[in-house]
């Protein structure tokens, strides 16, 4: 996929999720075959005012990239400072700008979705950015504040016209938050109104949804967000599906070395007790479904060390190999266990 002069290695792309799409979980997406993953939103003013937490949030690592970086803001100046700022860092591919969140923090802001209201506003604020950088950049809009997308088509418009480059669409209301479904005909409408490349977003549960979704829409590309972070592998399945009409389903045993390696990486970016503390609810996202998934839930909650966190995958995985289940993987959990030195008491 092409934006703007930039050749972009596939047509997924993982979707901001705040609290989630840290850099230790954008590695291991990316380590699946995401296309292109995205920051966390990152507060322009954050940026202004040097906040050592917003700049955290900007740290980044060659294996992850592309990489595109969204920032939320109201004030056209403030927001081209951090336009500014991130294309000197050097580390973004994309910058986005957020228009699309509902939280009440952000609304309350006069950012996020709030802007879908004021398209005075929105313009000053896409044309400041535009100056600010060169990069492709990127918005992310819902359909607005009621289900006919009006507001979305309008501000669509504006960023075309304010020199935007491509846009994504999750396309339920800001009402809705996450609840109801999303109407996959606003990003169809969007893309036979706007001449900008156009991401589709919103309901893609399962690699075939992705392919729908860009059949029914005529979409460019897809973005995932909720459905990747049960399962890490779904976009390079849907890379696969759009290419092959068919895709690689990982077994257990795969889903449990990428619970290893998530383990491994958030250690190593956040310490061991911090990621202890985190992994106690990151970790069950991978088990939804499986035998026995309830008790692990139940242990996860226990977690203190890298080495009892690591015993407890590998006595879950050892577990279900003993049910009536194939289990896929580069090793069994019983020879992977005469190579590791943990303490199961831990």
């Amino acid at each position: 996929m092409k934006i703007k002069n930039k050749d972009f290695p596939g047509i997924t792309f993982l979707a901001p999720l705040a609290g989630i799409t840290n850099l230790p979980f954008r590695q291991l997406v990316k380590g699946c075959g995401c296309a292109v993953v995205c920051s966390e939103m990152v507060s322009a003013k954050g940026i202004f005012y040097n906040s050592e937490k917003t700049l955290t949030l900007l740290r980044s690592h060659e294996t992850e990239q592309p990489l595109s970086v969204q920032i939320f803001g109201s004030e056209p100046a403030s927001m081209a400072r951090a336009a500014s700022f991130i294309h000197e860092a050097g580390t973004a591919d994309i910058l986005d700008i957020n228009f699309g969140c509902s939280v009440k923090k952000v609304v309350k802001q006069g950012a996020g979705v709030a802007l879908m209201k004021e398209p005075d506003i929105a313009r000053d604020i896409l044309t400041a950015v535009r100056n600010a950088t060169t990069l492709p950049f990127t918005i992310k809009i819902r359909s607005g504040w009621d289900y006919s997308g009006n507001q979305a088509m309008t501000l669509a418009k504006i960023a075309q016209d304010a020199g935007v480059d491509a846009i994504v669409m999750h396309p339920r209301t800001a009402v809705q938050g996450f609840r109801g479904s999303a109407d996959w005909t606003l990003i169809k409408q969007l893309k036979k109104e706007i001449d900008l490349p156009v991401i589709g977003n919103g309901d893609i549960n399962s690699p075939e949804d992705g392919v729908r979704m860009m059949e029914e829409t005529g979409c460019d590309a897809v973005m995932v967000g909720r459905a990747a972070m049960a399962n890490p592998f779904i976009l390079s399945q849907i890379e696969e599906l759009s290419k092959t009409c068919s895709y690689t389903r990982p077994g257990p045993g795969d889903i449990f070395r990428k619970m290893e390696e998530l383990t491994q990486l958030y250690v190593d970016y956040f310490g061991e007790q911090t990621a202890c503390k985190m992994l106690r609810g990151r970790l069950s996202w991978f088990v939804k479904g499986l035998p026995g998934a309830s008790a692990f839930r139940s242990e996860l909650s226990k977690l203190k060390s890298v080495s009892q966190t690591m015993t407890l995958i590998l006595n879950y995985e050892m577990g279900l190999e003993k049910q009536p289940l194939k289990i896929t993987g580069v090793s069994s959990a019983e020879n992977r266990k005469k190579h590791l030195t943990l303490d199961p008491k831990q």
